[in-house]
């Protein structure tokens, strides 16, 4: 048999049929759908007259669209309240599982997979959100879809795709303290550029991966899609093994026994081709931090902001004066230091526990400065229980935080949560677009070591001088 890469052996076994010109019909094992998505979507099959095929492997939660203010109502907010309110009507008449506000499995649909144990390795997964290549941590094969793609999945369980092409990112050394997933893969973006992975499944290897803790990997597998990929993976294994055992919907006994001995062959073979293959060394990497409008538009945390001049592509160098006139910086100061306004740790790329544990350490004892607004949003009711059991809350309420209830909150500022236009704020979110935290919000990203940090000092500011 022809060697395999790991994404090519997980699609293979998925193909229901080819459909010719690199097109495949595929089996979709799970199918997440959010508030956004489930109450517009499946009124359209109503009125379509189409049942939906499997709702026993559709999986439903509010999480883009619901108010994250403490003691929130189930209610949600004024705009997305119908949403909301759709949502439990239709997959109630559906027989789709919701995890609804205050259940124990709600919460940021990428982040409730994993620790659900309904995301598994050699699955194919698919949800209306373009950051679902982050269940590739757990070496599952899984992208984001459209609205009318979303129809597909619910009506047939199926979905044509264009098979893409094998990227191998090698990530070799090792992350020095107060370095994080985080730093590493706006590192390689930076890098590499957010075209890098257009048209390529990205396979994530190398001691420096190996090395990673599983929550870390899927925050390595969520900034995929700016790398310009749509699937990110990892193979399993025995770190993501003993993560899943015992989760609610993950296997037991036999059938654990059985998909142990499955999941055990999920791997590239070594002599497996790439189509392409980059390479980064993590000791390379130091606190990052964006400074434009674009996830490739990072620097180190001791960097200067770039001088457009230097660079010699036309449409790179207009992209940049672009970024600096909308994020208020000039060519040529350092970074840090930068006076920020607000700072926000949540977001399906760093809202997991591991990721409020690391702020939290940094933030014991310390004070948010005066001027800034500073949110902990937890990423599912899961995490914020187990943080809430663990103490984790009154550091950061006792650190000036304010301490919300789970959702996509700031991310994306769907739900009325937004950053006021010309503020700037240090977020741990995956993207930094004009607009992106509210219209005229300036955003830098960054790691939540990174982000405690510049709530402390009120700007931006490297985590590394503030260890304990």
């Amino acid at each position: 048999m022809r060697p395999q890469t790991l994404f090519q052996r997980v699609w293979s076994q998925h193909v229901i049929k080819s459909l010719g010109g690199g097109v495949d019909l595929l089996h979709i094992d799970r199918h997440f759908v959010h508030d956004l998505e489930a109450g517009p979507r499946l009124d359209n099959l109503v009125l379509r007259g189409l049942p939906v095929a499997r709702p026993d492997l559709t999986f439903a939660t509010p999480d883009h669209a619901v108010t994250t203010a403490p003691g929130r109502s189930r209610a949600s907010h004024s705009t997305g309240g119908r949403l909301l309110r759709d949502m439990r009507l239709r997959t109630q008449a559906a027989g789709i599982r919701l995890f609804d506000l205050g259940d124990p499995g709600q919460g940021i649909v990428h982040v409730i997979g994993p620790e659900l144990g309904l995301t598994l390795p050699g699955l194919v997964i698919v949800c209306g959100d373009s950051h679902t290549c982050t269940h590739g941590g757990l070496g599952a094969l899984a992208f984001g879809i459209g609205s009318s793609e979303v129809e597909h999945v619910l009506a047939t369980q199926t979905l044509r795709q264009q098979r893409p092409q094998d990227m191998r990112v090698n990530l070799v050394g090792r992350l020095g303290e107060g370095v994080f997933a985080k730093d590493l893969i706006l590192f390689a973006i930076g890098k590499f550029g957010t075209a890098a992975g257009r048209g390529f499944a990205v396979e994530y290897a190398g001691p420096a991966v190996v090395a990673l803790d599983v929550e870390a990997r899927l925050t390595l597998c969520n900034l995929s899609i700016e790398l310009g990929a749509k699937i990110g993976m990892i193979a399993p294994d025995d770190k993501v093994f003993d993560y899943l055992a015992g989760r609610p919907y993950a296997p037991r006994g036999d059938v654990l026994a059985a998909a142990l001995g499955q999941w055990r062959g999920l791997a590239s073979d070594p002599e497996a081709v790439f189509d392409r293959e980059l390479h980064v060394d993590a000791a390379e990497v130091i606190p990052q931090v964006t400074w434009g409008t674009s996830p490739e538009q990072v620097i180190g945390i001791d960097g200067s902001v770039p001088e457009p001049s230097d660079e010699p592509d036309i449409e790179r160098r207009r992209g940049m004066k672009e970024a600096l006139t909308y994020m208020g910086l000039e060519p040529g100061r350092p970074i840090e230091g930068t006076p920020i306004d607000w700072v926000f740790i949540g977001s399906c790329t760093n809202s997991r526990l591991s990721d409020l544990r690391v702020a939290a350490t940094l933030a014991r004892g310390r004070k948010v400065a005066r001027h800034v607004n500073a949110w902990v949003v937890p990423g599912s009711e899961s995490v914020r229980r187990q943080a809430e059991s663990e103490g984790l809350h009154e550091v950061f309420l006792n650190a000036g935080f304010q301490w919300r209830e789970p959702g996509c909150s700031l991310c994306l500022a769907a739900n009325g949560e937004v950053i006021p236009p010309g503020q700037r704020s240090v977020s741990t979110t995956n993207r930094n677009f004009v607009g992106r935290q509210g219209p005229g919000a300036r955003t830098h990203i960054a790691s939540p070591a990174s982000a405690v940090a510049a709530a402390v000092a009120g700007a931006i500011a490297d985590p590394r001088k503030m260890a304990h």
